[in-house]
């Protein structure tokens, strides 16, 4: 079993930058690849971002490249999502996901069963 525990969550205007973490605990061995779903009200479940720091490989929804970067510390098992250029429609909660391949991620729907509690973003006009 993993564990996830997001952060970094809060009010922010837009145009504002945030950075949300994933602390990760368990059995991340097999699990190295670690990604960012949103949902926001009345919206399916969306894939933002992932990585996989070892092999330096990451993926991102067309909508926030160029805005978010996604990265990892492997020695602490944490992801982070540094959010740039913030817009209103980011505005969602933040799920972070663990999987062993960062296409496991990108698959739709995603192929983990590894997800946190959510955090929630929120960008004012």
């Amino acid at each position: 079993q993993v564990q996830l525990v997001e952060s970094g969550g809060g009010l922010v205007q837009a145009g504002g930058s945030l950075r949300l973490s994933c602390a990760a605990s368990g059995r991340t061995s097999n699990n190295n690849a670690m990604g960012w779903f949103r949902q926001a009200p009345g919206k399916e479940r969306e894939f933002v971002a992932a990585v996989r720091w070892s092999i330096r490989r990451t993926a991102y929804a067309d909508s926030v490249k160029g805005r978010f970067t996604i990265s990892q510390d492997i020695a602490r098992n944490t992801a982070y999502l540094q959010m740039n250029s913030l817009k209103p429609e980011d505005t969602a909660v933040y799920y972070c996901a663990a999987a062993e391949f960062v296409a496991s991620l990108t698959a739709v729907p995603p192929r983990t069963n590894y997800w946190g509690q959510g955090t929630r973003v929120t960008v004012s006009s």
